[in-house]
């Protein structure tokens, strides 16, 4: 079976052109040239090819990864949301397989979880680096509660998944260091700003990843014409911001796709992106409409732990 994948060949251009390496190299490479000069640089030529010309690249994807995300173990509305979220060609993108050691940050409630969990069941690891059970904020206790009964419930399909704790500064190792394949964020890097724990977290998935591992990162996409707001309050990033988040903590920008791209979103809402489905915030109040625009234009970045030889 195959999938059609979108990504910018502009993008990708532009970012080896601007020397597509970790901040230590851009360095190395051009004497006086900082580490912060040269992620700016790099996402700086993302961000002016991210209206390039889009082209098609189809990918082969497991059949077995398509039944699981249209299983029967989801339930009807969270299988409904695979027409925005596109799992499977998210998944594949990222390079998944069954024999994946993966960690997912935050899963929150799991609707991620029950795809890539029973799908590296047998075969692969899944860790879910979830918030703090022994925390003293309710709403956090009740959410970790309700993970774990998902989890009980289906022992055969989620008898492998270890849960870890995210919740800095105090719990930081996500997995093992150095042992894991794939990491996967989730619409998660506007909850981190605000927070000012971008960076430990980055550094958290940085240790836990192999060399060679993959970091891979779906979030609300800004307007690039819109200056990023350091807290995110919206709930939307910038996509050249996201990049240069990354490459600060030591990550290769690989590969971007358009699978989750929305044109019709405005990201002008008078409630952010809550505004739009799932959420719809602003309840009856232009229901309609914002169920007509679906959920948000999000990006899809592909990122690598550089090899212990770079």
């Amino acid at each position: 079976m195959r999938i059609r994948l979108f990504h910018e060949c502009i993008l990708i251009l532009a970012v080896l052109l601007a020397g597509c390496g970790s901040p230590e190299q851009e360095s190395e490479a051009s004497g006086s040239k900082t580490p912060e000069a040269g992620a700016q640089e790099q996402a700086k030529a993302a961000a002016e090819a991210e209206s390039s010309e889009v082209i098609v690249v189809e990918q082969d994807v497991d059949p077995r990864l398509v039944a699981i995300a249209d299983g029967s173990h989801r339930s009807e509305e969270n299988r409904s949301r695979n027409q925005f979220r596109h799992p499977v060609e998210t998944l594949t993108f990222f390079g998944l397989r069954p024999d994946s050691r993966v960690v997912e940050i935050w899963p929150s409630g799991g609707w991620y979880t029950e795809v890539i969990a029973p799908y590296v069941n047998e075969q692969g690891k899944y860790y879910a680096a979830h918030w703090d059970p022994n925390s003293d904020i309710e709403f956090i206790q009740r959410g970790v509660q309700a993970y774990q009964a998902k989890l009980a419930e289906n022992p055969e399909l989620y008898g492998n998944v270890e849960m870890t704790v995210l919740m800095p500064p105090d719990h930081v190792e996500i997995a093992p260091p150095g042992s894991v394949d794939l990491v996967v964020a989730f619409r998660n890097i506007h909850n981190w700003l605000p927070r000012g724990s971008q960076e430990i977290i980055l550094g958290a998935v940085y240790s836990a990843l192999k060399p060679g591992g993959v970091l891979g990162i779906v979030e609300h996409r800004g307007d690039p014409q819109v200056e990023q707001d350091a807290e995110a309050k919206s709930g939307y990033v910038n996509q050249a911001y996201a990049i240069e988040l990354a490459q600060k903590a030591g990550f290769i920008f690989d590969n971007s796709s358009e699978i989750n791209a929305n044109p019709a979103d405005t990201k002008d809402y008078e409630a952010g992106v809550w505004t739009l489905p799932p959420t719809l915030k602003l309840k009856e109040q232009d229901q309609a409409r914002y169920i007509e625009i679906g959920e948000s234009d999000r990006f899809t970045l592909r990122f690598i732990k550089p090899a212990a030889s770079e």
